[in-house]
């Protein structure tokens, strides 16, 4: 994973596998791009254990526990939300950090929230952290940019990056 350079992927799953700690990740917005800008890092089975792309709402409670009271309340893209999928997939998946993804790519609004409402969240032995973003840009760019959002978060969790 040293051939990577300073890619925060790289740098992700580089600290991660030099503390024999493990990664997963949920991702709702992002479909998988999260997912795949990890595996594009040679080696990183290492620290990678997998991913759960739960676009569907029941998904969010059937596939990673987030309770469905808290998604009736606030919906899918919530703060809180957010934190409960990076914990639910840290559980489900057994890793010791769990990262996730939702939000409003667009182009329609959706729940009332506007194209570009993102959060991230990170689940890790110390704690959790979320993130709330306004995105802008397309439905591409919003998508990718909450994939580097949720890696710096990572970073920054890890110890590795100021907010």
């Amino acid at each position: 994973m040293t051939g990577s350079g300073g890619e925060p992927q790289a740098r992700v799953l580089d600290l991660l596998r030099r503390r024999g700690q493990t990664l997963a990740v949920a991702e709702s917005l992002t479909g998988g791009m999260l997912a795949a800008r990890l595996v594009d890092v040679p080696g990183a089975s290492a620290a990678f254990r997998g991913g759960v792309v739960a676009y569907a709402t029941d998904l969010k409670h059937r596939l990673l526990g987030v309770d469905p009271d808290l998604l009736d309340r606030c919906g899918p893209v919530d703060a809180d939300v957010a934190g409960a999928l990076a914990d639910g997939v840290r559980d489900r998946l057994g890793a010791d950090w769990g990262a996730a993804t939702t939000g409003v790519a667009g182009p329609e609004p959706q729940g009332g929230r506007v194209p570009g409402t993102v959060y991230v969240a990170v689940s890790g032995p110390p704690g959790r952290w979320v993130v709330h973003r306004d995105l802008p840009g397309s439905r591409s760019e919003v998508r990718a940019a909450t994939v580097t959002e949720v890696l710096h978060l990572l970073l920054f969790a890890l110890g590795e990056q100021e907010p």
